[in-house]
């Protein structure tokens, strides 16, 4: 197994693009550091599930019951 690439970032912050592109292209993380110490990773995104939210999900999901319009008799929580 090979040990994860280590950057600092500030090596990350002058090449950034250079690094997104590399993991993109091989897979594999690259581990960021602030004066030694690990802080962040940029790995790839998990795979997409197809099951993500799109516009109209949930149409026709919901009803209306009784009147919306009119004022509630019911006292708010706020007002109490």
């Amino acid at each position: 197994m090979t040990p994860m690439k280590t950057i600092s970032v500030t090596e990350f912050k002058a090449h950034c693009l250079e690094f997104v592109n590399q993991v993109n292209s091989t897979g594999e993380p690259v581990l960021l550091t602030k004066r030694g110490k690990p802080t962040a990773m940029v790995t790839l995104p998990p795979p997409a599930t197809g099951k993500g939210w799109k516009l109209g999900l949930f149409k026709d999901q919901g009803r209306i019951v009784g009147d919306i319009i009119a004022p509630s008799d019911e006292p708010w929580e706020a007002l109490l």
